[in-house]
């Protein structure tokens, strides 16, 4: 394998199906040595108000949104300690604690983020937007389908320039699925070119990682996030990649990480070393 490692997993009591032990003995098996577990980190005071909010508690799910930094705290307090437990029962394997967190552009989300970050010490903070906020409603990815297209490209704007944000912020490790708004069929044209090339130069000049994200290789569509052209930009930039499964359950660990390795070779990618992305 190109990459001993998976760092972008998630577990039951957020959004994944399975168990933290679970998702470990699955990496053992299939070779990887050190696996990260990285559970959704969404916290905004209008969260709860969301469109996606409903579908997520009818779901199951509704763990993953917080409306405060301490109802956040309340549930990666105690998840953590169960990592902790874990890493010492699994000597043969580096289990490392990470979170996926959707950034906003907030002063105040800044710092109450910040404050967190101080008492839980994670190993590695991913960064992601699966949310824009559109006249003080916050509109999820999924939301965006059913708008109107000026207004899609208006959300589509305000996503990449969360993107660029976030890389200037220098709070992550690195970011994910970059061009995740065409999981709903959007930013695939090539007027967007110009959007995506000013983020990866964003990118770039912050020195932060990106992830190759497996998930999006489906049989309508098999490419990961982000598509070729921007992998492309992302070659020519130097900016350093890793593959991400995005597993939310066993059978997802390490799924075609063989042709994201191959990609990574036919573009000639430089590859993230781990200890630069973890703490």
């Amino acid at each position: 394998m190109i990459q001993h490692y998976t760092l972008h997993t998630h577990t039951v009591g957020f959004d994944g199906r399975d168990s933290a032990q679970a998702m470990i003995n699955c990496a053992r098996d299939m070779g990887f040595d050190t696996v990260g577990i990285s559970n959704h980190f969404i916290v905004n005071p209008i969260i709860k108000e969301s469109k996606m909010y409903p579908y997520a508690v009818r779901a199951g799910y509704s763990n993953i949104y917080s409306s405060s930094f301490k109802e956040v705290l309340s549930r990666f307090i105690p998840h953590y300690h169960e990592l902790n437990t874990l890493a010492e029962l699994n000597p043969d394997m580096k289990i490392l604690r990470g979170m996926e967190v959707d950034f906003f552009d907030d002063p105040k989300w800044r710092d109450g983020f910040e404050k967190v970050i101080q008492e839980l010490k994670p190993d590695y903070i991913i960064g992601s937007a699966h949310f824009v906020t559109h006249n003080g409603t916050l509109l999820n990815t999924h939301d965006w389908k059913n708008a109107d297209k000026e207004t899609q490209d208006i959300l589509l704007k305000d996503y990449w320039n969360n993107i660029e944000n976030a890389a200037k912020s220098g709070l992550f490790s690195w970011l994910a699925h970059l061009d995740l708004p065409k999981k709903v069929g959007l930013g695939r044209e090539d007027k967007w070119v110009e959007t995506e090339s000013r983020a990866i130069e964003s990118i770039a000049e912050s020195k932060t990682a990106i992830e190759i994200n497996t998930s999006f290789y489906r049989s309508f569509c098999y490419e990961p996030y982000p598509s070729k052209r921007i992998l492309e930009m992302v070659a020519q930039n130097n900016v350093p990649v890793l593959i991400s499964d995005d597993a939310h359950e066993t059978k997802n660990i390490g799924r075609h990480f063989d042709e994201a390795g191959q990609l990574i070779r036919d573009l000639n990618l430089k590859v993230a070393d781990i200890k630069t992305l973890t703490r």
